[in-house]
């Protein structure tokens, strides 16, 4: 019953960003995307600080050795980004800069490889995070589904963008943009497999994860948010941050009552 509940969290942000890809203008995606960013950057912190962080603590896990790994896991992700091994480096189409064509044929690179590779990589991580989650608590691993789903949403629409804008098909960047989030499918089958026997690094594995969140929504998506200078813009991106610290806190009270 885990695994299944693993699978389908794995398919929700892939599913959603391609659909999305499928139906809507460039235009329309265009201004979702600026929305969601927001809106992530709420929900990652929110699940990393309300329900990660406390699970791990509450495992009875040293809390020396959690800090460590958290310290470490800002570290390593900070190293992973900066060798460009998985491409936490988002790439947001409106906002408020132009993206020229060869821009964006330049980060697709050849026959779109380093958008495919990139995120297939990123993926996976995400899903052994996921999995990792379902292995502790079937209620966290639908809330870190839900954060990291909101992430992936504007990262797939984001690549899906600059794939159109690359000469790319409408087909062949949605094929593209398939195949990348099967990759959190993998991993959460493969995460599931190698810690079902091994719950003994499961408190470590949930700090990585909420030192992955955190790193993504400060390091990440608030400079991205930081481009646009309008108080009224502005405004609402505070607004849209704490709708998503709520939304977290909301779910983590109504799930904790059952």
């Amino acid at each position: 019953m885990t695994l299944f509940h693993i699978i389908a969290a794995t398919l929700v942000g892939g599913s959603l960003s391609t659909l999305a890809a499928g139906l809507l203008s460039l235009h329309v995606l265009s201004r979702i995307t600026q929305r969601l960013v927001s809106l992530s950057a709420g929900l990652l912190l929110g699940a990393a600080t309300i329900d990660l962080l406390p699970e791990a603590i509450a495992s009875g896990e040293d809390p020396e050795k959690l800090g460590w790994t958290l310290g470490l896991g800002f570290l390593g992700f900070f190293l992973l980004e900066k060798f460009a091994i998985l491409r936490h480096g988002h790439h947001h189409e409106g906002d408020g800069h132009e993206h020229h064509h060869g821009h964006d044929q330049h980060e697709a690179g050849p026959e779109g490889l380093l958008i495919l590779i990139g995120d297939s990589l990123h993926n996976f991580v995400d899903g052994v995070l996921i999995a990792s989650a379902f292995l502790v608590d079937h209620r966290l691993g639908w809330m870190t589904a839900l954060a990291v789903a909101a992430h992936e949403i504007p990262q797939e629409i984001g690549d899906y963008i600059v794939l159109i804008n690359a000469g790319y098909s409408r087909r062949r960047a949605i094929i593209y943009n398939l195949i990348s989030g099967l990759a959190a499918v993998v991993g959460g089958i493969a995460g599931w497999a190698l810690l079902s026997s091994h719950h003994q690094l499961l408190p470590y594995l949930i700090t990585i994860s909420a030192a992955a969140f955190i790193y993504v929504a400060l390091a990440d998506l608030v400079p991205d948010m930081h481009k646009q200078r309008q108080a009224a813009e502005s405004l609402l991106q505070l607004v849209l941050i704490a709708l998503g610290v709520l939304a977290i806190m909301l779910a983590h009270r109504l799930v904790h009552q059952h």
